[in-house]
């Protein structure tokens, strides 16, 4: 029976289980890459908050800001 083609289904189902295997693989990769991308992005704003807050105190007391209404 090893002599005898496969079934033309068979064939095309395995291709597509090779594909499917593979972009699922890829999906892993891309999943990791965005995760560090993220977490790099928390980072920086983890940074620049406390930074915010002061250069507002700074403008505030320069006068380079306008006084919030009341």
């Amino acid at each position: 029976m090893s002599g005898e083609p496969d079934n033309l289904m068979l064939v095309v189902l395995r291709r597509i289980d090779e594909n499917v295997s593979r972009l699922a693989g890829d999906m892993r990769d891309i999943e990791v890459r965005v995760t560090n991308l993220e977490e790099g992005q928390a980072a920086a704003n983890r940074r620049l908050d406390p930074m915010e807050g002061r250069l507002d105190g700074i403008e505030r007391r320069l006068d380079l800001v306008e006084p919030a209404p009341r």
